[in-house]
């Protein structure tokens, strides 16, 4: 999963790259470029080479979005396509695999940025060091949340996402300071303790979350609904969430 990220990333680069591309819309109106498809074509052949009984749920891939089972792969090729047709940078490939509703394994890679965070087989996640080279592993850090402090709060936004009921939620709390990031690296950034609380409001799919979920979990976090604060799971109608909380267990989290 983690070379699979590398190689899509690599494809990814070399459109962001280039002088121009076309986006395209969806059937819901989201944006996709060459630049999803291609690494979705990547690392879904890779996946099924390697995994050939397990089910693969794709965003790229609408005929996936019907099929279920206790066990299955996730994918988002290219997540946070806004950043990327802005030239952005925070972007990232999302490579996932969930067994019984809790996503167990994790990658994420967000090649302009060159961060790479994965769970390792004890569940434990790393942020990898180094050149990030396919066929040898650099230095593998630890990585685990904050110790929060209620009175001073790190909160991390959507970019893309910001409205006026997130701004709400976060007002309930006692902030320190307040970032916007895009894509799943807003998981990452807690996971890191770069950032202690992320509240989503607002409509994502699986795929957008089950890996940084995943990441987030293996350095202690957690990931819980927006209503009622009970654990967001995974496989559920048309793969959509309901609003949702990621953050450190020493968050006091406020109601909805």
């Amino acid at each position: 999963m983690r070379k699979l990220a590398l190689e899509a990333g690599d494809v990814i680069m070399e459109i962001y790259n280039s002088d121009d591309f076309e986006v395209k819309s969806k059937s819901d109106d989201s944006p996709v470029t060459a630049a999803d498809e291609a690494a979705d074509a990547l690392i879904s052949a890779g996946l099924r080479a390697e995994f050939p009984d397990v089910l693969l749920v794709t965003e790229e891939q609408a005929d996936s979005h019907a099929a279920t089972a206790p066990e299955f792969l996730i994918v988002d090729p290219l997540d946070g396509t806004k950043e990327f047709i802005h030239r952005r940078g925070d972007f990232t490939v999302n490579i996932a695999y969930v067994v019984d509703g809790t996503p167990i394994r994790g990658v994420v890679y967000a090649p302009a940025k060159g961060r790479m965070f994965f769970t390792r087989a004890n569940g434990a996640t790393v942020e990898e060091l180094g050149a990030l080279e396919k066929d040898a592993m650099g230095e593998l850090k630890p990585i685990s949340v904050s110790k929060p402090d209620n009175a001073a709060l790190m909160i991390v936004a959507s970019k893309s996402h910001r409205d006026q009921a997130t701004e709400d939620y976060i007002n309930k709390y006692a902030v320190k300071d307040s970032k916007s990031a895009g894509s799943s690296l807003k998981f990452c950034l807690v996971a890191t303790g770069e950032a202690d609380l992320y509240p989503r409001v607002g409509r994502t799919m699986e795929w957008d979350t089950a890996a940084g979920h995943a990441v987030l979990k293996g350095a202690g976090g957690d990931v819980v609904r927006f209503d009622d604060h009970t654990p967001l799971t995974y496989g559920k109608p048309i793969y959509e969430n309901p609003f949702f909380i990621a953050y450190a267990p020493g968050v006091e989290l406020k109601p909805a």
